[in-house]
């Protein structure tokens, strides 16, 4: 039995898949369902859990070299929100690009963690090292 960590079998199935330069989404509860990649719903009510909450999370154990995030993002959400995003993605550079633009590399990814954030645009790609 696991004690600590993640403790979700399928985050830790899913997570146990991610190579070097493999990507994984980490979305809020609004963001669209891709029926082409793995999706694990972990969402119980609004905020909770949170993106930031994945994030930490998942980078406990795993090297993590590149993020992408919504340029919107920056522009939806106060600056005090920010920081707490940039504080849990330190030390990976983050491209902000349009959403739009955003939603492209959704298809490649390995598969897709869906929270019950309610902030604006947190869905961050995570690429590992």
């Amino acid at each position: 039995m696991t004690k600590s960590g993640i403790l979700n079998p399928q985050i830790l199935s899913l997570l146990a898949r991610v190579r070097h330069t493999n990507a994984i989404v980490i979305a809020d509860r609004g963001f669209p369902f891709w029926e082409l990649i793995e999706t694990v719903d972990v969402s119980v009510v609004d905020d909770l859990p949170t993106v930031l909450q994945l994030i930490k999370a998942v980078r406990a154990n795993h090297n993590f070299t590149q993020a992408y995030m919504a340029k919107e993002f920056q522009k939806a959400n106060f600056k005090h929100v920010q920081e707490k995003y940039a504080k849990a993605l330190k030390r990976i550079p983050v491209k902000f690009e349009p959403h739009v633009e955003f939603k492209k590399r959704v298809p490649h990814a390995i598969g897709l963690i869906r929270t019950g954030d309610t902030v604006q645009y947190a869905n961050t790609i995570l690429i590992s090292g």
